[in-house]
């Protein structure tokens, strides 16, 4: 089992950076990947970004891609997520999720999120414009 605490979430006006953390306990060390989802009102969950757990190997979004940075400390058991040039629509709870469960391939990062087999209890971001 792996248990997932999600910090930094809070409401910043638009143009403005966040920083995010996961901090993982339990059974960290079998976990393959970690990552982020969102979910605004009204809307689906949404992949947001996820790094490989062993090698330095990440994917995102198209949302995120240019704005946000994924990065892992594993050492800390924690996961980061560097937002910046925020906007009203990244206005959402913000999820850490991580998988144990064996990647396809080696180099494969989980993108949905039926992939992954752990979540965090979210942390809102509240982007005002």
């Amino acid at each position: 089992q792996v248990q997932l605490v999600e910090f930094g979430g809070g409401l910043v006006q638009a143009g403005a950076s966040l920083r995010l953390s996961c901090a993982a306990s339990g059974d960290t060390f079998s976990t393959r990947a970690m990552g982020w989802f969102r979910q605004a009102p009204g809307k689906v969950r949404e992949f947001v970004a996820a790094i490989h757990s062993k090698i330095y190997v990440t994917f995102y979004a198209d949302s995120a891609k240019g704005r946000f940075t994924i990065s892992r400390d594993n050492a800390k058991n924690t996961v980061y997520l560097e937002m910046s040039s925020l906007k009203s629509e990244d206005t959402a709870v913000y999820y850490c999720v991580a998988r144990s469960t064996p990647l396809l391939t080696d180099y494969y990062i989980p993108r949905t999120a039926t992939e992954y087999d752990y979540w965090g209890q979210g942390t809102q971001v509240t982007v005002s414009s």
